[in-house]
């Protein structure tokens, strides 16, 4: 069946689930798993010994800023993974790719039939958690909370920011934090890229 489901896109704010989400189709699936974590370097996350210069880029630049460089730090990204992605489709092999450079106004010119992109976004508040569990943020000082905060803030503009563009192109957007809306959309993807038997030949009644 020609048109069945070859690539899934999942694009998303930082800690809104597109690994865990890529992890099920992949394993689902038993699809590639890709992820565009190693196409580009950007100041990650301002914890676990996070080293000096990301800390100074989260202290010391404004939130408006910050969030202005992660969006050329993906037109930047946008570069290689479209490639990529071409290259992978060009080859024949289903594959999940999931990260936070894949965002909708560059997705939604690769949807059809084969190739499905996806925005998972989820209200601030369960971002927010998130966050600062992953930063053990309660167990720091004052000084340490300062970069964490600004990665904070930046993560839910871009939330929002992604939301309004997804919202504009007509890509498909799921609520990260409604567990059976996740797994929905984990079976119908599924559904769209299993290949349906082709009936065999009527056998005639005796």
């Amino acid at each position: 069946m020609p048109f069945s489901l070859q690539a899934i896109l999942i694009g998303g704010t930082s800690h809104v689930g597109k690994s865990t989400l890529a992890d099920r189709l992949a394993e689902r699936l038993g699809w590639a798993r890709l992820s565009t974590d190693g196409l580009g370097r950007h100041p990650g996350r301002p914890w676990q010994d996070a080293p000096a210069p990301v800390l100074e880029f989260y202290e010391r630049l404004s939130p408006e800023t910050i969030h202005w460089f992660l969006g050329v730090h993906h037109e930047n990204m946008w570069r290689q993974l479209r490639p990529m992605i071409e290259a992978e489709r060009a080859a024949g092999r289903p594959f999940v790719l999931e990260g936070a450079a894949l965002r909708p106004a560059f997705v939604a010119p690769l949807l059809t039939t084969q190739v499905f992109g996806v925005l998972l976004h989820a209200p601030d508040a369960f971002l927010v958690e998130r966050m600062r569990t992953a930063a053990a943020y309660e167990t720091r000082g004052a000084a340490e909370r300062v970069p964490i905060d600004a990665f904070i803030d930046r993560s839910l503009r871009e939330n929002a920011a992604l939301l309004a563009e997804a919202q504009e192109v007509g890509l498909r957007v799921v609520d990260a934090s409604d567990a059976q809306a996740v797994a929905d959309l984990v079976d119908e993807l599924a559904s769209r890229a299993t290949v349906p038997p082709i009936p065999g030949p009527l056998t005639p009644p005796r």
